[in-house]
């Protein structure tokens, strides 16, 4: 769906739209690159090895046609272009980290080495917490 199209979308609950707006295969992983500051288009597409320029492309104009990156041209030749988070899309760091932390914890989980970190993981929200 065009981003333009995502305001006018009527959504079941906040979750779908954050993942209308950072879901895809790359764009968190684009996100949290971000937040460490600008990086240009090559920088980010060796970064993920397996993207395709176009895919790239395409997830870095969706987000910042929602205005959570920020795409500057620089008048030099070569052109350089850079990409960094505005000041709204600074607002995704924890959810970002949060995802981090989760995913260390899981990764952790299915190899068998923590069971300390799962339980810290879920006390943080508990399965009837999800529910409501």
């Amino acid at each position: 769906m065009p981003p333009r199209d995502q305001a006018r979308r009527s959504y079941g609950c906040a979750v779908e739209v954050t993942l209308a707006v950072m879901g895809g295969k790359w764009k968190p992983v684009i996100l949290y690159q971000l937040l460490d500051g600008p990086r240009r288009f090559g920088e980010l597409r060796k970064h993920f090895g397996g993207v395709s320029q176009r895919s790239l492309t395409l997830q870095l104009r969706e987000l910042e046609a929602d205005g959570i990156v920020h795409r500057q041209v620089f008048a030099e030749v070569p052109p350089r272009v850079e990409y960094s988070l505005t000041e709204y899309g600074c607002t995704l760091a924890p959810v970002l980290d949060a995802m981090k932390a989760w995913g260390q914890s899981f990764r952790e989980r299915v190899e068998g080495t923590a069971v300390a970190g799962t339980a810290a993981v879920t006390a943080v929200r508990s399965p009837a917490e999800a529910v409501a």
